[in-house]
């Protein structure tokens, strides 16, 4: 059998910005996050890219429809950017009421060609073979990101497509794989291997059933959590009101295991080399006592899993919240600490550090303003010792807190001066543009070898950019990011 998703509605767009329970982006990256390698470069110049979705905004009168834009890296910080909508040309399709275009993004060199591509799902309906959904290729090119030659990735007939997307190298070949729902099927994830073609078709496929009981699979996270310079993926269960922990499936010479080991239940996930020892570590933001309700009000939690060489260790282990010594803050109940990670080495120490989203921050007293708390990695792993916080009364960071920004909304570590520093993209999707309601907004602040600095601050919005503002909630997703990436509930 198959699941669709339902459609996107006025309220499911309120209930995104007012409780931020439901991340749209999904995806993971290897032990190799917490260096600086440049890996999400769409035009080879040597700086790493970000791309930015706006998933809900009205395109061309249609609601929901979504765009992405592509901002360019340079040593001056972020430089030129580009829209891309179902509307560009070379695009397959066309921009339509609740197609979610760029619901998660991925970027990945999948042809080996050495640029970053970069794959979009969208909740788009194909009548001609009925399927749910689908992943299109946008390629790397010395000009950028285009709609030039982009493709579908093939999906059969009758197939749910585009669900709990992630890449890794799951066979150790040293070529991108894709991960995603693409069946009809809806036990069986499939594993697409590189290197694809231009026709989007990859070198071999593997399915797999991934499902023991009637639940649904809320996020996942790939990286060599053994050691053994294969990928292995993480997937992580909910149903109903509760969760249903995880499972690990290591990577082997022929792909995933079709044997799984246990996992404790995650929410959203980041993966990093927090300790340099090698071994990939899984940070994640548990469900308070297993129960997936209420989850804008939970404070939050994060939870660290040390990578072993039996994978993330069940022993070793780190729980962090605002309440941890050293970290800024106080835990409070619906500040949602956790409810983006991402992994990758801000002060260039050769540890990953892990910037936390806290989308549910109030700042002073204003509620729900959002904020976002860098955690530094070192030879015991990450801690509260010198933890950083930002939000928008932080001086340097341009704009002002006001009630629903939920600024901390996305999160992304990513080098894009080239200085071998990640800097952060932030973004604060309920950020009202004058009289624009929810236009939203991101931000870049930059690395150095004492940890983030807002000095040099860049902002950006849909005003800036010329492309659809009202309630476009710019900046709701990141390319690269990880979480539940289901469109809605």
């Amino acid at each position: 059998m198959g699941i669709r998703r339902p459609a996107v509605t006025a309220a499911a767009t309120a209930a995104l910005i007012g409780a931020f329970t439901v991340p749209l982006a999904g995806s993971a990256a290897s032990a190799a996050e917490g260096t600086t390698t440049v890996r999400e470069d769409f035009d080879g110049d040597g700086y790493q890219d970000v791309a930015v979705a706006a998933t809900s905004a009205t395109v061309a009168g249609h609601a929901w429809a979504g765009y992405i834009a592509i901002t360019y890296g340079s040593a001056n910080g972020p430089g030129r950017t580009t829209i891309i909508t179902q509307d560009t040309p070379g695009v397959p399709g066309t921009s339509g009421d609740n197609k979610g275009f760029g619901y998660a993004l991925i970027p990945r060199d999948l042809d080996g060609d050495g640029l970053t591509d970069l794959a979009v799902a969208t909740n788009e309906h194909l009548p001609e073979n009925n399927t749910g959904g689908s992943v299109i290729v946008l390629w790397g090119r010395s000009t950028g990101l285009s709609g030039t030659d982009a493709v579908r990735v093939p999906a059969p007939a009758n197939a749910t497509v585009g669900e709990n997307i992630t890449t890794g190298d799951f066979d150790g070949d040293g070529h991108t794989d894709l991960f995603f729902h693409n069946s009809e099927e809806y036990d069986f994830r499939t594993v697409l291997f590189g290197p694809f073609g231009r026709d989007g078709a990859p070198a071999r496929e593997q399915e797999l059933n991934m499902f023991s009981t009637d639940n649904m699979m809320c996020t996942v996270a790939s990286g060599d959590f053994n050691g053994d310079g294969i990928d292995d993926l993480a997937t992580f269960y909910v149903y109903e009101n509760h969760a249903e922990g995880g499972k690990l499936w290591l990577g082997t010479p022929q792909g995933l295991s079709t044997v799984s080991q246990r996992l404790n239940s995650a929410n959203t996930t980041a993966v990093g080399d927090f300790d340099k020892d090698g071994y990939a570590d899984l940070a994640t933001r548990i469900y308070p006592n297993g129960d997936t309700e209420g989850m804008e009000e939970d404070p939050g939690t994060i939870k660290i899993y040390y990578g072993s060489p039996a994978g993330p260790s069940a022993t070793r282990t780190k729980t962090i919240t605002q309440d941890t010594a050293g970290v800024p803050g106080v835990s409070e109940k619906g500040d949602r600490f956790g409810a983006r990670l991402s992994a990758g080495d801000v002060n260039g120490d050769g540890y990953a550090d892990l910037a936390v989203g806290v989308p549910g921050e109030a700042v002073g007293s204003v509620t729900k303003a959002g904020s976002v708390v860098l955690l530094k990695g070192g030879k015991g792993g990450l801690t509260g010792t010198g933890a950083q916080a930002f939000h928008q009364n932080t001086a340097g960071v341009p704009g002002a807190v006001e009630k629903g920004d939920v600024f901390g909304g996305s999160v992304r570590l990513l080098d894009v001066t080239g200085d071998g520093k990640a800097d952060l993209t932030t973004g604060a999707p309920g950020e009202n543009l004058g009289t624009i309601v929810n236009g939203g907004a991101v931000w870049l602040l930059r690395g150095t070898a004492s940890g983030l600095t807002a000095a040099k601050s860049f902002a950006q919005n849909p005003v800036d950019l010329g492309s659809p503002a009202t309630k476009a909630q710019f900046g709701m997703n990141l390319a690269g990011e990880n979480g539940p990436n289901q469109l809605i509930p």
